[in-house]
C-alpha cells in the first residue's frame, strides 16, 4: 500500500510543515472584533431566488430552498457538483460513478427519490443539456466555477416550465470575480486505491465598464476493483456464488443419446451443464497449438469447483477524467444596458470494466442463429471421426483474456449570449434581459470485448486439420475463405490470438443531445399596496430539445454478443409564455408584520403533444417578526423525452421470475389455469443463464422500445412551512416544511414481473400481447417494455433545518446545522386503478426508499484555524430474500406463504476537514470522509456489490489534501 499512497502522504506532510512554520512565525492569530454596526455599510441589492423571477430584497420566499455557498462545498471533500448535491438530504438515488454495470459515466440528482428527469437543473437560472432520457449529467459542470447552489425543493413549473415537479437545482457560477487563484485536491482511499487528483486556475479582471472571468480546470478520479473490498469481491456477498458461465469450456448437452437422436436430450435438465474441460495445463489431443480436447479429458461441472467469479474483475468505482475552460463576461455598453455572455468546453473521458463476456452457443441457450459447435468441427470431442456420435455441443465459456471495457468520451458546449439591462418608466424600476441559449453534448462510446457472432458462428461450424497442420474451415478441398476456426472448448487462459482476434468485436456508438433557446424576460414593479410595491415578471421562451443514438451497425444488426439496439433520433420545439405577480397586502401592523401572496401562471405549447397551462398560489405571513408562516400550490408537467418516445427497440437479459414456473412460490390457481391455458405445461420450469428455477436472468435478450403516444406527465405541488428566527436567541434559525407531490399520468416502463402479471393474474390481454414463448420449450422469447403514462405517485414528508451560529467566544466562533428529510409516505400504483403500494423504508435493487435522511454538522474556526465536522444518516430499510439463513428475517411469513426479508441497518458517515490560512494569502486543508470505514449495509436485492450504489465505498476512509493559493 505504501508505494500508492506516497504522493498524498507528501503533499500533507508539506501542508502541515507549512501551518506549522507559518504557527511559529505568527502566533496564534484569534479573530478580530467586528466593526460597530453603525460603521457597517449596509446594501439591500434586490436579488432573484431560485423559484421566483421577481427580483426582491428578501431572500426568503414562499418556497423552501436550500443554498449551499462555496465555502459550504469546499467544506466537504469532494470534486463534483454530483457529489455535493447527492449529499443533501433530500436528495434520492441517482446514477453516479459506482454504477460500473450500468453506468456511462454520467452523474445525476433525483430529488425526494422521483427521478432524475423530474428534477430540473439550471445554471445561471438558464437549462442545461439534458441526456436523451431527460436528466442532466452534473459532470458536464466542473465544480470550481460555481459560485453557489440553490436548490428549490418545491414544483416549479408554472416558474420553469417542464421537468421542475419534484424541485429545481440552480448552480450559480463566479462572476464579478477580480484577482487570481489556484487551487488542487489529492487524495486516495486508504486502501491505496480510488486516487483523485484535480487542479483549477481561475483569473478575474475587472474595468471600468467590464469583468472577465476565466477557468480552466482537471480532474482525474481512479478507480476501485470490486476483487479489493471484501463486501465486494463475490457476486453474493457471504456466498461463494460463481457464473454458470465457467472460464473453461463447457458442454451443456452430454446426455446419452436417445434412439439414435443426437439432439433428442438438448432441452433435459438433467443433462445439461455436466461437463467442463479440465483446467489448463493438460494436453490436447490435437497437434501442438491446437486445443482439442478429448471427453476424457472433461470432468463433471460443479459450480464450487468450476464456476467462475466475475466480481473480481468488475470496477467498484468507475474512473474518469473532465477537463473544462469556461469563460464569464459583462461589457457595460451604457450606464443601464449590458452585453453578457458565457461559454464552457469539457470533455469527459469514462470507462467501465466489466469480466469477459459470458459467450454461448446452441438455440437451446438462447442463441440464434444457431451457433452450437458442430458435430464436424475439429474442436468438437463427439466429431465421429475420433470417435464420437457425431452430436452438435451445446457449450459455454466465459472469454477471460479480455474484459469487456466500455469507453465514452463527452464533449460539451455550452454558450449564452444576451443583453440585460434597467430603465425607469412612471417613476417604476424595471429589469430586463434577452439571450441565446445553446447547449450541446457529444458522445462517442468504444465497446470493447464483445463478440463478432457471425465470425463465431462461421467458427464454430465445420472444421478440419489440412495437410499443412492448419485448421482451417470447411472440409478438405472446400475450404471456407476468411473464416478461422474457432474452439469454443479451451480452457482459461488458453484461447490462441488468432481466434480471439477473429472473434473480438469494438463497437463505435455516437450520441448527440442537442438544447437551444430564445428567451426574454422583463420584472419591476407596477402600482404601491398596504404592504409594499406589486412586483411583476414576465417573459417568452422559444426552445428547441434534438437528440440522436446511432449503434455501431453490427450493434444495430444483432450481429453481436452484445445487446442489440435500433437507432433512436427525434425532435420538437415548444413556445412558452409566462406571468408572475408578488401581492405584498399587509406590513407593520399587528399579527401581520408582513402578508405577501405570489402569483404564477406559464403557457406551453408543445410540437409533440400540445398545449398545456401550469399556475401556481404562494403566501408569506409573518404574525410577529420572529416566526413567518409560507406555503404554496403549484401545478406542474413533465414533458416525454426524446427516448421516451422515439426509442430505437433495445435489448436486454433482464432478471425475472416467470409466474407460470412450477417452483414459483406465489403461484395460485387462477395463475396456473391461465398458464394452461396459453399452453404451459405444469411441469415447466424456467430457464435462466445459470439453469434452472424461478426467479434468474433470462436467456432470451427483451426489448425496450420508445411510445411516439406518449404524453406528459402532470403533477400537483403543496408546501406549508415555518420558519423562525428567535430574537432571543442570535444567530438562530429553524425552517419546518411539510411537502407533498402527487403525479399522475407518470410515465413508467413496466416490468417483466408487472406484464406477467397483469396477463396472467390480472387477465389484461393487452400485456399478454406484449410477449411470447418459444413452441418447443415453452420460455419467454421475446417481451417489450415501452413506457406509458399510466402510474400515480403519492409523495408525502417534512424537512426540517436547523443553523446556529453562536456568538464569538474566547475559544472561537461555532456554527451548528442540522438538515433532515422525513419521507412518511411514498404511494405507487402502477395504473390508476391499482392498489396503491407504500414503499417508505422499501429497499428494490438501486432504489432505495429511505425514510428519513438526514446531515449534521459542527463548524469550528478560530483566527486563522477551522475543523468542520459533518455526520450523514441513512434510515434502515428492508428488501425481500430468497438467501435463506443470510436474511435477517428468513422466517418471516404472510397470508400468500413465506416471505423473508432482510433488514439494512441504519448507516451513518463521519467527515472531518481542519483548514489553516496561510500568511501568504494561501490555505491549506487536510481531511477525511467516512473517517471510520464505515460497511455500507449489505443488500441481496442489489443488481452488484452486495450494497447499492448510493452508500459510500465500504470498508474504506478516503484521505485527501487541498490547497488553494490567491493572488
Amino acid at each position: 500500500m505504501t508505494h500508492k499512497t506516497t504522493q498524498l502522504r507528501d503533499a500533507i506532510s508539506f501542508a502541515l510543515i507549512a501551518g506549522t512554520t507559518a504557527l511559529a512565525g505568527t502566533g496564534v492569530a484569534f479573530a478580530q472584533d467586528a466593526p460597530p454596526a453603525e460603521q457597517q455599510a449596509t446594501t439591500l441589492d434586490r436579488i432573484e431566488v431560485t423559484g421566483s423571477r421577481i427580483r426582491s430584497v428578501d431572500a426568503e420566499t414562499s418556497q423552501p430552498v436550500l443554498v449551499l455557498s462555496r465555502e459550504d462545498i469546499q467544506k466537504q471533500g469532494v470534486t463534483s457538483v454530483a457529489e455535493v448535491l447527492n449529499r443533501i438530504s433530500a436528495a434520492g438515488p441517482a446514477i453516479n460513478r459506482t454504477f460500473n454495470n450500468g453506468g456511462d459515466g454520467s452523474s445525476t440528482i433525483s430529488l425526494r427519490n422521483l427521478g432524475d428527469s423530474r428534477t430540473l437543473v439550471l445554471v445561471d437560472g438558464r437549462r442545461w443539456v439534458s441526456s436523451l432520457g431527460g436528466a442532466v449529467d452534473l459532470n458536464t459542470i466542473p465544480s470550481s466555477i460555481v459560485e453557489r447552489i440553490e436548490v428549490l425543493k418545491d414544483g416549479a413549473s408554472a416558474i420553469y416550465g417542464s421537468d421542475a415537479i419534484a424541485g429545481v437545482v440552480n448552480i450559480i457560477t463566479r462572476d464579478n470575480y477580480e484577482g487570481a487563484e489556484v487551487s488542487t485536491h489529492l487524495g486516495q482511499f486508504d486502501k491505496g486505491d480510488g486516487d483523485r487528483k484535480t487542479i483549477s486556475a481561475t483569473i478575474g479582471a475587472n474595468t471600468d465598464r467590464s469583468n472577465v472571468v476565466i477557468n480552466l480546470s482537471r480532474v482525474e478520479e481512479g478507480s476501485v476493483m470490486a476483487g479489493d473490498r471484501e463486501q465486494s469481491a463475490d457476486p453474493v456477498f457471504g456466498l461463494k456464488t460463481r457464473s454458470g458461465f465457467s472460464a473453461n469450456g463447457k458442454i451443456w448437452n452430454n446426455a446419452p443419446i436417445v434412439d439414435g437422436d443426437p439432439d433428442a436430450d438438448d432441452y433435459n435438465p438433467t443433462g445439461f451443464g455436466n461437463l467442463t474441460v479440465v483446467p489448463p495445463g493438460s494436453t490436447g489431443i490435437g497437434p501442438d497449438g491446437q486445443q482439442r480436447y478429448g471427453l476424457d479429458q472433461f470432468v463433471p461441472y460443479t459450480s464450487a469447483a468450476h464456476g467462475y467469479n466475475y466480481a473480481t474483475d468488475n470496477y467498484l468505482l468507475t474512473p474518469q477524467t473532465r477537463t473544462a475552460l469556461y469563460l464569464k463576461g459583462r461589457f457595460d455598453i451604457t450606464d443601464s444596458i449590458s452585453f453578457v455572455t458565457d461559454a464552457l468546453y469539457n470533455e469527459r473521458r469514462s470507462e467501465q470494466q466489466l469480466a469477459g463476456f459470458p459467450l454461448s452457443g446452441g438455440t437451446d441457450l438462447g442463441n440464434a442463429p444457431d451457433t452450437a459447435l458442430s458435430g464436424e468441427s475439429y474442436f468438437n470431442p463427439y466429431n465421429v471421426a475420433y470417435g464420437g456420435d457425431g452430436r452438435d455441443v451445446q457449450w459455454s465459456r466465459r472469454l477471460t483474456e479480455q474484459n469487456r471495457v466500455y469507453q465514452q468520451n463527452v464533449k460539451t458546449f455550452h454558450t449564452y449570449v444576451g443583453f440585460t439591462g434597467n430603465f425607469q418608466f412612471a417613476d417604476r424600476y424595471f429589469n430586463w434581459d434577452v439571450g441565446y441559449n445553446f447547449n450541446k453534448s457529444d458522445q462517442e462510446d468504444a465497446q470493447i470485448g464483445d463478440a463478432n457472432m457471425l465470425a463465431v458462428t462461421a467458427g464454430v461450424g465445420p472444421s478440419f486439420l489440412d495437410t499443412d497442420g492448419v485448421v482451417k474451415c470447411g472440409a478438405p478441398g472446400a475450404v471456407i475463405d476468411g473464416c478461422v476456426p474457432f474452439n469454443p472448448l479451451a480452457p482459461a487462459g488458453t484461447m490462441p490470438q488468432e481466434q480471439l482476434a477473429a472473434i473480438l468485436f469494438t463497437a463505435q456508438d455516437a450520441f448527440q443531445s442537442r438544447s437551444e433557446s430564445f428567451t426574454a424576460n422583463l420584472s419591476g414593479e407596477i402600482v404601491a399596496l398596504p404592504g409594499g410595491m406589486m412586483g411583476f415578471a414576465a417573459g417568452i421562451e422559444s426552445r428547441k430539445e434534438s437528440g440522436f443514438d446511432r449503434p455501431d451497425a453490427f450493434v444495430a444488426a444483432g450481429y453481436t454478443s452484445g445487446n442489440a439496439r435500433l437507432p433512436t433520433a427525434g425532435a420538437y420545439d415548444l413556445d412558452e409564455i409566462y406571468a408572475e405577480l408578488l401581492l405584498p397586502v399587509l406590513s407593520d401592523v399587528p399579527f401581520a408584520q408582513l402578508l405577501e401572496f405570489s402569483l404564477a401562471s406559464r403557457y406551453s405549447d408543445y410540437s409533440n403533444f400540445g398545449d398545456t397551462v401550469n399556475s401556481k398560489f404562494g403566501f408569506k405571513w409573518k404574525p410577529i417578526e420572529d416566526l413567518m408562516v409560507r406555503g404554496n400550490w403549484a401545478e406542474g408537467f413533465r414533458a416525454p423525452s426524446i427516448q421516451t418516445l422515439f426509442r430505437g427497440t433495445a435489448d436486454s437479459f433482464e432478471s425475472f421470475g416467470d409466474i407460470c414456473s412450477a417452483d414459483n412460490p406465489g403461484r395460485t390457481s387462477t395463475i396456473a389455469a391461465a398458464c394452461a391455458a396459453d399452453g404451459v405445461p405444469a411441469n415447466f420450469i424456467q430457464q435462466t443463464n445459470a439453469g434452472f428455477g424461478f426467479n434468474g436472468q433470462t436467456i432470451y435478450p427483451f426489448s425496450f422500445g420508445g411510445n411516439p403516444n406518449a404524453g406528459p406527465e402532470t403533477s400537483t405541488s403543496k408546501t406549508l412551512g415555518l420558519v423562525y428566527s428567535p430574537s432571543y436567541v442570535q444567530g438562530l434559525d429553524i425552517t419546518l416544511d411539510w411537502w407533498n407531490v402527487e403525479i399522475e399520468g407518470a410515465l413508467s416502463t413496466p416490468t417483466v414481473a408487472t406484464i406477467l402479471d397483469q396477463c396472467y393474474a390480472q387477465g389484461n390481454q393487452t400485456a399478454c400481447a406484449l410477449f411470447s414463448r418459444r413452441a418447443d420449450n415453452h420460455q419467454i422469447d421475446q417481451l417489450l417494455m415501452a413506457p406509458s403514462n399510466l402510474a400515480v405517485i403519492d409523495v408525502e414528508g417534512y424537512d426540517l433545518g436547523v443553523n446556529y451560529r453562536m456568538p464569538e467566544t474566547a475559544y472561537g466562533r461555532f456554527n451548528l446545522g442540522l438538515n433532515a428529510s422525513y419521507t412518511a409516505k411514498y404511494d405507487i400504483q402502477s395504473t390508476p386503478d391499482a392498489e396503491a403500494e407504500n414503499v417508505v423504508g422499501m429497499y428494490f435493487d438501486r432504489d432505495p426508499n429511505w425514510r428519513l435522511r438526514a446531515n449534521a454538522s459542527l463548524d469550528w474556526s478560530m483566527g486563522d484555524f477551522g475543523v468542520t465536522w459533518i455526520s450523514r444518516y441513512y434510515s434502515s430499510l428492508v428488501e425481500d430474500c430468497g438467501f435463506g439463513a443470510l436474511c435477517s428475517d428468513p422466517d418471516r411469513r404472510i397470508d400468500a406463504g413465506p416471505a423473508p426479508r432482510n433488514k439494512l441497518g441504519a448507516t451513518t458517515y463521519h467527515d472531518m476537514q481542519a483548514r489553516y490560512e496561510l500568511p501568504w494569502n494561501g490555505t491549506v486543508k487536510v481531511g477525511v470522509n467516512n473517517v471510520f470505514g464505515k460497511r455500507a449495509p449489505t443488500s441481496y436485492t442489489a443488481f452488484a456489490n452486495s450494497f447499492d450504489p448510493q452508500y459510500d465505498i465500504p470498508d474504506s476512509s478516503y484521505i485527501y489534501m487541498e490547497y488553494v493559493q490567491r493572488f
